[in-house]
């Protein structure tokens, strides 16, 4: 697999964001670019990282589809088409957006509606709209699942991708943000092992973490934790990646805040996968 995560940091340039890159010792990284940037500063952040054998494993659109606000919805909607047209034109294999919500409360809130049969019906049809708009022939646009929307399961994802009925639909791997009730957490391993079994063939891009719940504490909660912090068996977790996945398949650490707490998170799945002999 190849392990790595968002450059953090301050960059005005591409040759600064190359200065950060190398101090991670990251192989996949998440698009410093996106559908607003000049096409040759776009270049030169794709020669970077052709020079340092990084793969670019995803761009991101992380907007609302079912904002709330229709202007703010359609705008959403056409900057999703533009970042997978862009993840197209550039040969980045994973254009991610989390189906969204019509929720006021935030682009990725839980809210009752997300499940219902309405809901489910707009979201076939936004991402058959996106992918018909944006007509990609070789990025696929993916869905992140998350613990309190569409898709929350790989049954429901591979459901989801069933009906959406699109080549250029693929998945978006977050074995984490699926674990979302005391069931799966307690039995973790099984839970990761199913998914990737499940989805592995239509998989373009992984976000690793680890999770976290009290044995006491009521009523349930569960914590997003750094690698190495939470319950989850790592050796298990990357035996999984390897077994299911590309060799070169991209696994991005996600959600750190400083170049420090991504070194430490590298660390700790360097070690394990070290120990295990699998290469990252």
């Amino acid at each position: 697999m190849r392990l790595g995560g968002t450059v953090v940091g301050s960059w005005e340039t591409p040759e600064q964001w190359e200065t950060l890159l190398a101090q991670t010792r990251f192989r996949a990284v998440t698009a410093p670019f996106d559908c607003r940037t000049p096409k040759d500063e776009v270049a030169r952040y794709l020669e970077i990282c052709a020079r340092h054998d990084v793969a670019i494993a995803e761009v991101g659109v992380w907007r609302n589809p079912f904002d709330p606000d229709p202007q703010q919805a359609a705008g959403n909607l056409r900057y999703a088409v533009d970042q997978l047209k862009l993840a197209d034109e550039t040969g980045v294999p994973c254009c991610v957006n989390i189906v969204g919500t019509a929720s006021a409360a935030g682009w990725d809130a839980a809210d009752r509606s997300n499940f219902t049969a309405e809901t489910y019906r707009r979201v076939v049809d936004s991402i058959r709209w996106i992918i018909d708009e944006a007509r990609p022939e070789r990025a696929c646009y993916c869905i992140e699942p998350m613990p309190w929307m569409v898709p929350d399961s790989p049954g429901a994802y591979v459901q989801l991708i069933a009906d959406v009925d699109r080549p250029q639909f693929a998945a978006h791997m977050d074995f984490v943000n699926m674990i979302n009730c005391p069931r799966r957490y307690l039995d973790a391993e099984a839970f990761v092992e199913r998914c990737f079994r499940e989805l592995a063939p239509h998989i373009r891009s992984t976000h690793i973490k680890d999770i976290r719940m009290s044995p006491t504490r009521l009523t349930t909660l569960l914590e997003e934790v750094s690698p190495g912090e939470g319950a989850l068996d790592y050796v298990q977790v990357l035996q999984s990646i390897d077994r299911h996945l590309p060799k070169d398949a991209p696994v991005l650490l996600e959600h750190m805040q400083t170049a420090e707490e991504y070194r430490a998170a590298y660390d700790y799945v360097a070690a394990v996968a070290a120990k295990t002999g699998i290469e990252i």
